[in-house]
């Protein structure tokens, strides 16, 4: 962690007006749960990975969201806002750099970090607009049809320079892909025969003071081959590869604010063993392990050790729920680091667009974040 961003003083930084700049400039939209902690980990890494400029979309010159703002500020990044809300947001005592669509036209890559259905949106309204002068544009999680599916280490193989549009898969689906891609996938065949997942999810984040409910809330089977959005995202993001899984997934939330749970249970056309099982999943880099068995200490173990409090792993995989019935059947528990798996992703591809041949090894150094074990 060696390349934080020095502090600036934004006093003397007058608004800048369809400005044009060279380098390598990354642009966030949002500033919510993967916004705010992006940008903070693109700052403080922002020389290895080899960028020149962070910026940033606030859509809303909120009091009480001052101070992340002026934290976002001082680690280096620069603030976008529309046209018609420059005053409100002086008079909030923070500087903007940028016009909204200026950032974007001025930018290399630029990562929608917006609530469900807002990155479409400005898909429509602004990204193809922009799409000859950006070399690419990337959208988080509900953003079905934004583009080309993409998850670390999953389907990498699959993205190729005609990709302008990129769509960053949910956190539940990096974590479902994570566990088959390690136990079913070997030598580029497929050895599901069927996969069922229940994601058990929390209401709410810790930093969102809405949508807590106060008692478990199933979910509807919107999909009437895969379940939830969950499987189906998962499905399309091996299709890219060329498999077409058969697998099913079912959700609920439940009252707490600490993370998400999925249970799995996979059909294999070979035998395997638990031993087995566990030593593929320790070998997966972007897999953790776990002898806890309750979310409130692996949130803990993130906040205490992960960058802004985020495990960057795909899965946590709790060790000893894992369990093979009649040789073929993988049974077992893991957490999901919600928003972690989502930003390692998202950096992977816009360092992609910013370095097609080497952007592997532009990622290397967030590889301390990744953790062995919970």
């Amino acid at each position: 962690m060696n390349c934080v961003a020095s502090l600036k003083s934004r006093a003397s930084i007058p608004f800048l007006v369809f400005s044009m700049s060279d380098g390598n400039i990354v642009h966030i939209v949002g500033t919510g749960t993967i916004g705010e902690p992006l940008i903070g980990l693109l700052c403080d890494f922002r020389k290895d990975l080899g960028i020149d400029e962070i910026t940033f979309y606030k859509h809303t010159p909120a009091l009480t969201d001052r101070p992340k703002i002026k934290g976002l500020l001082n680690r280096g990044a620069n603030l976008a806002v529309s046209e018609d809300k420059i005053k409100e947001f002086r008079e909030l005592g923070v500087e903007p750099t940028y016009e909204a669509e200026e950032a974007i036209k001025r930018a290399s890559v630029v990562i929608d970090c917006t609530p469900k259905g807002v990155g479409l949106q400005n898909k429509e309204k602004y990204y193809k607009k922009y799409a000859d002068v950006v070399k690419g544009f990337l959208a988080q999680g509900s953003e079905f049809g934004f583009g080309k599916m993409y998850a670390l280490g999953i389907n990498d193989e699959a993205i190729t320079d005609k990709d302008k549009f990129i769509h960053i898969v949910s956190c539940n689906t990096h974590n479902i892909a994570a566990v088959i891609h390690t136990l079913a996938i070997e030598n580029k065949k497929n050895h599901l025969v069927d996969g069922h997942f229940v994601c058990i999810r929390r209401a709410n984040d810790v930093s969102q003071s809405g949508g807590f409910v106060p008692s478990p809330q199933v979910g509807k089977h919107k999909d009437k081959d895969m379940g939830t959005h969950h499987a189906r995202d998962a499905y399309h993001l091996f299709k890219t590869l060329g498999y077409e899984l058969n697998i099913f997934s079912s959700a609920l939330k439940i009252n707490t604010q600490y993370m998400h749970t999925i249970w799995f249970s996979l059909k294999l056309d070979r035998k395997t063993t638990v031993e087995e099982v566990e030593e593929k999943f320790r070998e997966n880099p972007r897999v953790a392990v776990t002898y806890k068995d309750i979310a409130n200490l692996i949130f803990s173990f993130g906040r205490d050790h992960g960058h802004y409090g985020r495990i960057l792993n795909q899965t946590v995989v709790v060790i000893p729920s894992l369990h093979v019935r009649k040789g073929y059947e993988i049974v077992g528990f893991c957490f999901t680091p919600q928003d972690g798996n989502s930003i390692l992703s998202s950096i992977a591809a816009a360092e992609r667009f910013l370095y097609p041949d080497e952007y592997m090894n532009k990622i290397r150094c967030l590889g301390p974040l990744l953790l062995q074990e919970v």
